[in-house]
């Protein structure tokens, strides 16, 4: 991190204090006492009061916070406020992850990059991300994530992005925001944080964005799904009146169009799109992003159960039966949360998708009735022992579902109990 002065700290307010003096240098800033040592400081987040003297015993200084969230962001701010690093903000209600994660290993061959771990980005791990800045840093690529209005513009305050990525714009906390146009006003927050002579990246064909495009003093560029093609194990996009060929570590199409948006903010850089390559057999997804696992009998499962909404739901199906080829389609498939009001005709379609892709579902969790399944449970829990009665050799399965489900256990719980079938 870039070093802070323990005055500069202190200036701020925040809270309590402790474990420096006047010529202590932070030179990290963390939120879990396990991977604190000297010269770190310690931020007791949540229940993380608790673990203050651990943190102390390390040797690093401890911060208990006021208000959580606004210390974070004050020292995120601090931090950012001496670098200039150039910021990519990426948002969109499916994609985020994989977009941020695509886009982080294309730019480490060009310049020292820092991309957020996981999926840290909300008001706490948003400021984390920053605080990773080392002097040297060029590039940080931020993941944003919001349920409300106001958030992505709060957080962008911090980040200071020149580049604003939105990934997809579709229904998600439909009980908070209402309807897909407010979801698009709130992720078009990052688009009008955007200094003069910023660049936007948006889907093309995304009628709810288009109120929010009218500024003539950035650059917008749209990225085509259908710039997209795939043979023989590369794809290739078009852009900018070029063809990139890149080898990537996934077969979903859906992911393939993240990594044109990747390549679109790339090429906002000022990077070479001839050298894209060179980052992408660095890719890593994020846990839980269409991983997948074969199974004895020529089968496979796909774990995508990190979080689940119409959208990454039907692309999700619609991959599943791709890569099943003529193999028995059986989807594990959790409710998609915070749809609101039109949530059972939501849940309703994408089992008729189901249905139509040939794909038998296991429906969990009251709202998974309105799938129509052909074996239901109430909850996680029961999931094991009905994949365990439903699933056999040769299956591909597809896992899949909000996260406050808890299925992104069981693909590993599935390869685990397939291991005693027969190979044939």
């Amino acid at each position: 991190m870039i070093p802070l002065g323990w005055a500069e700290v202190e200036e701020l307010q925040l809270g309590r204090l402790e474990g420096g003096g006047a010529s202590a240098v932070i030179t990290a800033i963390r939120g879990d006492s396990r991977e604190v040592g000297a010269g770190d400081l310690f931020v007791a987040l949540n229940t993380g009061v608790r673990y203050v003297d651990e943190a102390r015993a390390r040797g690093a200084a401890t911060l208990i916070p006021d208000h959580q969230e606004a210390a974070l962001a004050a020292l995120a701010a601090l931090v950012r406020s001496k670098s200039d690093a150039r910021v990519i903000a990426v948002v969109g209600s499916a994609g985020k992850t994989t977009t941020k994660d695509i886009l982080g290993a294309l730019c480490a061959p060009h310049a020292p990059t820092i991309w957020a771990e996981k999926s840290l980005n909300n008001e706490i791990g948003l400021p984390l991300t920053l605080c990773r800045l080392e002097p040297k840093t060029r590039i940080l690529v931020a993941e944003m994530g919001m349920r409300g209005l106001g958030q992505i513009a709060a957080l962008c305050a911090v980040a200071l992005p020149e580049i604003a990525v939105v990934s997809h714009i579709g229904p998600e906390h439909l009980e908070l925001l209402g309807s897909v146009e407010r979801v698009a006003e709130a992720n078009a927050e990052a688009i009008a944080s955007l200094p003069p002579g910023g660049t936007a990246v948006v889907p093309e064909r995304c009628p709810e964005l288009e109120p929010y495009l009218a500024r003539d003093d950035v650059t917008i560029r749209r990225f085509d799904p259908d710039g997209v093609d795939r043979e023989n194990g590369m794809t290739r996009f078009s852009l900018d009146g070029q063809t990139v060929e890149l080898e990537l570590p996934f077969t979903q199409r859906h992911h393939a169009v993240n990594a044109l948006a990747a390549l679109h903010a790339y090429a906002a850089l000022g990077l070479p799109l001839d050298r894209a390559s060179e980052g992408a057999g660095a890719i890593r997804l994020s846990p839980w992003r269409g991983e997948e696992v074969s199974l004895p009998g020529g089968g496979l499962v796909i774990n995508d159960a990190y979080n689940a909404n119409p959208d990454s739901m039907r692309a999700a199906l619609e991959h599943l039966a791709e890569r099943a080829g003529d193999s028995r389609r059986v989807a594990i498939l959790g409710e998609m949360a915070e749809l609101g009001s039109e949530s059972d005709r939501y849940h309703r379609e994408v089992g008729e998708l189901a249905s139509r892709l040939g794909i038998e579902v296991v429906g969990v969790g009251e709202p998974a009735r309105a799938y129509e399944p052909a074996v239901w449970v109430a909850g996680a829990g029961e999931v094991v022992d009905a994949a365990r009665s439903t699933l056999r050799p040769g299956d591909a399965v597809l896992v899949k579902g909000s996260r406050a489900v808890g299925l992104e256990g069981i693909a590993a719980e599935i390869t685990k109990f397939a291991r005693a079938w027969s190979p044939s």
